[in-house]
């Protein structure tokens, strides 16, 4: 299992981390999706043999949020 933390700029209130929550989360592969909107982090464990971290951030990218 693997963990990235992201940095994550555009999440602001609730329904941003429930979007990428639900987006990441439905990727096969990833067991745990955590947002931190103050921080403008999110985390994300996941098997790399499944599922690319590549993957990981163009899911939270086409939610509409950027990762830097």
């Amino acid at each position: 299992m693997e963990k990235a933390i992201l940095k994550v700029e555009g999440m602001s209130c609730s329904h941003c981390e429930n979007a990428v929550k639900k987006a990441v989360g439905a990727l096969d592969g990833v067991s745990s999706v955590t947002v931190d909107l103050k921080g403008k982090t999110v985390t994300v464990e996941y098997d790399g043999s499944k599922v690319s971290l590549d993957m990981i951030k163009n899911e939270i990218e086409d939610q509409g949020y950027d990762v830097v």
